[in-house]
């Protein structure tokens, strides 16, 4: 295949120092140097021959509808809807739904359907969005005609949550090329661009997996890091429900040592994405640190992952199990005597929710069996 070189993008300072010599073949650079260069706009080719190379830039992690309209029939663009419907009923409760028949009533034309309700799940999920195995994932990306050399823009038609899904997987398997569309299939319409209701027949392509395992958080790690310093567990749900003024997940309140930041906020009142400073002024967190986002099922939690992304944060992870793994777990298995000696953790208590900070004092393990685990209801 030939080998790997590195490019420095136009606008770089470096393009005019002895480290760069310009491609006989196209209007880039190559860094002949590159062993002690730490330019932050390189990035890495492929030589196909001795003469000629891909010159693909990598892809923002958001583009807009304009990029998408101008790059459609691009033919390594891959568009895929993600949306899954929620529908409230009267009593107050909720059923999620596959988007895919919003899908066939209209979607950005040549976009396939990318089903989280289907086969971008464990299809022996004991309960709803808990992944795949990264090869039934890659499988199932490539049946709908991702390939090693595609470049793929996802959106939805309502909360972008579930693009980020999609978007925070393919990272997890060593996927780069991909994007979110900002505004989504509203930004679309609004814009009074055409829409499709033929499937996308894309052939199927081989995806390879690279697996970045650290993208992703068990409960065990999350649990673990409830007293680290430097490890910052982040709620993306709604502040009533991080208070636990309701819960849709068993026992009501948050994990201890969690902060909330819930994914809503990062939108703009049109369904934007808000602006880099409106998102950096919302965000406390040191970079160097690392962050767990986690929601009820791996959803919203990877849209606030994204964003953190997208603010340059290096080490950040989802736990995709989240409240509807953390909720249903006992105690008994995960604490030990010694572990409740040195826990500190907020609690939550039944009589009003009212949060306090305490130190959790000994008293025998057989207290705890049954209590969920995480969300502690526990006595001073």
């Amino acid at each position: 295949m030939g080998s790997l070189l590195r490019v420095h993008l136009p606008g770089c300072g470096r393009l005019n120092d002895d480290s760069s010599e310009h491609c006989p073949t196209c209007t880039l650079f190559v860094c002949t140097d590159f062993s002690d260069c730490a330019c932050d706009c390189m990035f890495e080719i492929k030589h196909a021959s001795d003469t000629v190379h891909e010159t693909k830039p990598p892809m923002a992690a958001l583009v807009s509808t304009q990029w998408l309209s101008e790059h459609l029939e691009d033919p390594d663009l891959v568009v895929l809807d993600s949306t899954v419907l929620i529908d409230i009923g009267e009593d107050g409760g909720f059923n999620i739904l596959s988007g895919r028949a919003n899908y066939e009533s209209g979607h950005i034309p040549s976009a396939g359907f990318a089903d989280l309700m289907g086969n971008l799940s464990d299809p022996e999920r004991p309960a709803q969005f808990i992944m795949p195995t990264a090869e039934q994932f890659a499988a199932a990306m490539g049946a709908l005609g991702v390939g090693d050399d595609s470049r793929v823009v996802l959106y939805t038609a309502n909360n972008p949550d579930w693009a980020a899904r999609v978007w925070w997987m393919l990272q997890w398997i060593g996927f780069d090329q991909v994007a979110m569309l900002d505004g989504g299939l509203s930004a679309w319409v609004a814009e009074d661009r055409p829409l499709s209701t033929e499937e996308s027949n894309r052939p199927a392509k081989h995806l390879s997996v690279t697996l970045r395992p650290e993208l992703i958080a068990d409960r065990d790690q999350v649990f673990a890091a409830i007293e680290k310093s430097n490890v910052n567990i982040v709620d993306a749900l709604g502040d009533a429900h991080f208070r636990g003024d309701f819960s849709m997940y068993g026992r009501p309140g948050h994990i201890p040592s969690a902060t909330n930041l819930p994914s809503s906020d990062l939108l703009d009142e049109t369904g934007f994405y808000r602006h880099f400073d409106e998102l950096e002024m919302m965000i406390d967190s040191n970079r160097a640190d690392r962050v767990i986002t986690y929601c009820g099922g791996g959803v919203a939690a990877a849209s606030v992952a994204f964003t953190f992304h997208r603010l340059g944060f290096e080490d950040v992870a989802v736990y995709m199990g989240s409240l509807q793994e953390w909720t249903a777990r006992s105690c008994e298995s995960y604490v030990s005597a010694h572990a409740i000696n040195r826990i500190r953790c907020q609690v939550y208590f039944l009589n009003g929710c009212h949060e306090r900070k305490i130190n959790l004092t000994p008293f025998p393990i057989n207290t705890w069996a049954g209590t969920q685990f995480g969300l502690w209801s526990c006595r001073p």
